[in-house]
């Protein structure tokens, strides 16, 4: 099996899932994670890094708001 051909590890999964989510994937790793790439595996990295971000986003909002007093 030559490497184009190779479903993408779970580190390209995540790049992919990360730059997707910046707007910024390039069209050859859009193409390999298409033809390639196992849908179950983004939608678990992207709902990962969507709670990781909601909770990010929370926890900030938390810490802003006790150091206004509120």
């Amino acid at each position: 099996m030559s490497e184009e051909n190779k479903a993408p590890t779970l580190w390209q999964v995540t790049k992919s899932v990360l730059a997707a989510g910046f707007g910024v994937q390039s069209n050859e790793n859009r193409e390999r994670d298409f033809k390639h790439g196992k849908p179950g595996q983004f939608i678990v990295i992207a709902l990962i890094f969507t709670l990781l971000f909601v909770l990010a986003v929370w926890g900030l909002v938390v810490v802003v708001m006790k150091l206004a007093g509120v």
